[in-house]
């Protein structure tokens, strides 16, 4: 079995925490100012939050090398309550990038927000 832990690096640990979790109705596993696990109800690891800077991780030193999210779409697939995670979507007051819609490719329903640092997040029903 092999499991990604994606890590993005966020300006405030825990504004970003509070956001995921309010998005997917997740929880947090190892909250700090530095670093924090989202997770789904099983404990599965969703996403790993890091604070810009810290512990040294050449990627992650600081947003002014790069453009932060430039190349990364966080995807969220095989969302049971995607209409309940829309309705939540809408009210982070965040920027809403494409409204649901069809992925005919994949056969799923989705809709694509920015995160609070910039970050590109598609949401994804179960396929139909």
């Amino acid at each position: 079995m092999v499991r990604t832990e994606p890590i993005i690096a966020v300006n405030d640990v825990k504004a970003s925490s509070q956001w995921y979790q309010s998005l997917l109705a997740c929880q947090n596993s190892h909250s700090n100012s530095i670093f924090d696990q989202l997770v789904d109800t099983d404990g599965t690891i969703l996403l790993c939050l890091h604070h810009w800077g810290d512990h040294g991780h050449p990627s992650l030193l600081s947003p002014d090398h790069g453009k932060p999210g430039n190349g990364l779409l966080l995807f969220f697939s095989w969302v049971d309550d995607f209409d309940r995670t829309w309705e939540r979507a809408q009210s982070l007051g965040t920027k809403i990038e494409e409204e649901p819609h069809l992925n005919p490719f994949a056969g799923h329903t989705e809709f694509t927000l920015r995160d609070l640092d910039g970050y590109h997040i598609t949401i994804c029903s179960v396929p139909v």
